[in-house]
């Protein structure tokens, strides 16, 4: 590695090289090397940019496990940036997260405390993820499970929502059985498949084309996309529970820690 880049990392620049002297300096029980003079506020204002660079990289040279610590402080700072964020999002759209029409609910629509689940009906882990969802509404009455359709792998999760969409539309009360048999499909799920397992839980097809082209699926769509894009949801599966928004198909037993923080922190 360069020198410039191992500069970089920590932050060219003035004002970088000296947050980076200031934790040099005060990094307790750190001896100076040969080749890294002692920092002292009095001399950091008679060095040159070339000095600071110099006195930086030999430092992180000699004290490679710094760049650790500087990471996971990074990761830290970042992780609770975006926990700040989302909790002020969730905040000012709990409406849209919790209560929008247009999504697809299971498990107990008047429940005490709701999972909110962004899902595409191609997403493998989505697939294995349902266990948890059918896991926690079965050991759990009083939850609810919001579904909110987050088509993000191609084309063909795109169709397949649309027809889901339009499902929902015509026979909500059917939805959480249409669901889970296009989310167990063998193969990939599409138009052509979401569409023969809508009409075996008893929709027209005629009747679920006409639906398909309702503006309210679009726009459906768009919403969920906005919302996921504030909430920094990428990727599925994705959810929102309470204030907090969990990253990734984590298991039943974290749903449920986070179902009780929920309830304890109403009381």
């Amino acid at each position: 590695m360069s020198k410039a880049i191992v500069v970089g990392v920590v932050g060219l620049g003035i004002s970088a090289a000296m947050l980076g002297l200031g934790f040099i300096a005060g990094k307790s029980g750190t001896a100076p090397t040969d080749a890294a003079p002692v920092v002292t506020e009095r001399n950091v204002q008679d060095m040159d940019r070339a000095g600071l660079e110099a006195v930086i990289y030999d430092y992180l040279v000699s004290n490679p496990e710094v760049m650790l610590d500087v990471q996971a402080a990074l990761e830290n700072r970042e992780r609770e940036n975006r926990t700040a964020a989302a909790r002020n999002v969730i905040a000012q759209q709990s409406s849209e997260i919790f209560n929008a029409t247009h999504d697809g609910i299971v498990g107990n629509p008047e429940g005490d405390v709701t999972i909110v689940e962004f899902f595409d009906y191609n997403c493998g882990f989505c697939k294995r993820a349902m266990d948890d969802m059918d896991a926690v509404i079965a050991a759990d009455p009083d939850v609810r499970f919001v579904l909110k359709e987050f088509p993000i792998l191609g084309p063909d999760s795109q169709a397949a929502h649309v027809v889901s969409k339009a499902f929902n539309l015509i026979a909500p009360e059917n939805y959480g059985d249409f669901h889970r048999a296009l989310m167990n499909l063998d193969g990939r799920a599409n138009e052509a498949s979401a569409i023969r397992i809508a009409v075996e839980h008893g929709v027209d097809e005629a009747d679920l084309r006409t639906a398909m082209q309702d503006p309210a699926v679009m726009e459906a769509f768009e919403r969920n996309y906005a919302l996921a894009n504030r909430l920094s949801v990428t990727g599925t599966p994705s959810y929102v529970i309470g204030d907090q928004v969990i990253f990734g198909a984590q298991g039943a037993s974290v749903l449920f820690d986070h179902v009780e923080k929920v309830r304890a922190e109403a009381n």
